[in-house]
């Protein structure tokens, strides 16, 4: 098992309630928009978690888009990206290095094929999610709120404050 991919989970699944709560807060009265397309692109990153955890498992799945039609309330795309988030915890504290090493072929939704390994397929999910967090906290921000600040630092450090002294 891979101690900094684990806590590269750990901090995955910190960032992504910690903002999931921040759009929660926005006030949709008088920004309905932004919190919509918060939500959207959260809902984004959630369905393709769960595509390539059917992809990094050999599993088939029954995504054709890489986000729904409709888009779920807030607090369902919470819950579910919480339970999502605790299977990839558990999932990646399982995986030797000849698991992250093989190489898996898969379908994309647009039907193209593609091979990884599933260490690139795990880098994939780690690196997608935290690109389209960054375009959320620009959408917290234009709300007048402040964003919650996505860093691997201030996740070591919230949740090992002895690494501060």
């Amino acid at each position: 098992m891979s101690t900094l991919l684990k806590s590269l989970f750990d901090y995955k699944a910190w960032a992504d309630a910690e903002l999931l709560n921040a759009v929660a807060g926005i006030d949709a009265s008088a920004h309905a928009e932004a919190q919509h397309t918060a939500t959207r692109i959260l809902n984004h990153i959630h369905t393709v978690d769960k595509i390539f955890m059917a992809n990094v498992r050999a599993e088939k799945h029954a995504f054709t888009a890489t986000n729904t039609p409709e888009t779920p309330t807030i607090e369902a795309l919470s819950w579910n990206t919480l339970e999502t988030d605790r299977a990839w915890q558990d999932y990646v504290g399982t995986l030797s290095a000849s698991d992250l090493a093989k190489s898996i072929s898969f379908t994309f939704t647009d039907g193209d094929k593609g091979t990884m390994s599933r260490e690139e397929m795990l880098h994939h999910v780690l690196a997608h999610g935290a690109y389209h967090r960054g375009a959320v906290g620009r959408l917290v921000a234009q709300t007048g709120a402040a964003p919650p600040r996505d860093l691997y630092t201030k996740f070591l450090h919230v949740t090992e404050p002895a690494r501060r002294g």
